[in-house]
């Protein structure tokens, strides 16, 4: 998967609002530990999903999302660190019947260090867990308390839902792929409309990207690449 450094993305871009500019925000407050918001387009689930990089999944951050995102807290995980953890699939690919091919994997808790596996520090040690490199199948036990989503390793050009957009936003950022993300509902207990959102995003200064952003500027980055490559080939020395 063909992936631009934070280096680029972060000196490219200078008109308010491009792509790169938003981008460069978001990539910057994942990288410092902060939630984002992120969101999907309207035609799609036109979803908002408050989203922080697994690494810096703390317990204060897994509370702030049940208290104020009030769905279904999940971590996002590269397809190849879930099959090295030796997660499975709820269901195979071709039975998956939800309405976007969600990938979810069996819901896990941490092993050891752990209570219930609910609280808000029990669901982060499955987090640390779950991303520490040393951490080998048999280190989450199943079923457990926090779901498991598997991301496509083409990542959002394969499929541009929030469990690719997260893990390939804390690659960009510089930061161990994966993420945990929490759809938003109201507190009526709706989803949240786009008004509920920036209203979400104010209150507590969120910084919100659309995954549409994410994809314009890979496609953009790669168009610019691929025409960089041809060039060279050709003996152009730009």
């Amino acid at each position: 998967m063909f992936a631009p450094s934070l280096a680029r993305i972060v000196q490219g871009g200078t008109m308010p609002n491009t792509p790169s500019v938003k981008l460069r925000s978001a990539l910057s407050e994942l990288a410092a530990g902060n939630i984002i918001i992120l969101t999907d387009d309207e035609d799609r689930e036109n979803e908002g999903d408050l989203c922080v990089a697994a690494e810096h999944a703390t317990p204060e951050a897994i509370n702030f999302m049940a208290v104020h995102g009030r769905g279904l807290i999940c971590l996002s995980l590269p397809e190849s660190r879930v099959q090295e953890l030796g997660l499975s699939l709820l269901v195979p690919p071709e039975a998956n019947q939800t309405a976007h091919s969600t990938p979810f994997c069996m819901p896990v808790d941490a092993r050891e260090g752990i209570t219930t596996g609910i609280s808000a520090p029990d669901r982060a040690e499955a987090v640390r867990v779950a991303l520490d490199p040393t951490s080998k199948a048999g280190a989450l036990i199943a079923p457990g308390h926090l779901p498991v989503l598997s991301a496509k390793s083409g990542g959002v050009m394969e499929r541009s839902g929030h469990t690719e957009a997260s893990v390939e936003l804390t690659q960009l950022a510089g930061l161990r792929p994966g993420a945990v993300i929490c759809e938003i509902m109201n507190r009526e207990g709706g989803m949240a409309s786009q008004h509920d959102l920036k209203r979400l995003a104010k209150e507590f200064g969120l910084t919100t990207l659309a995954i549409r952003d994410l994809v314009d500027y890979l496609q953009l980055d790669s168009r610019f690449s691929d025409c960089s490559i041809e060039r060279r080939l050709a003996g152009d020395s730009f």
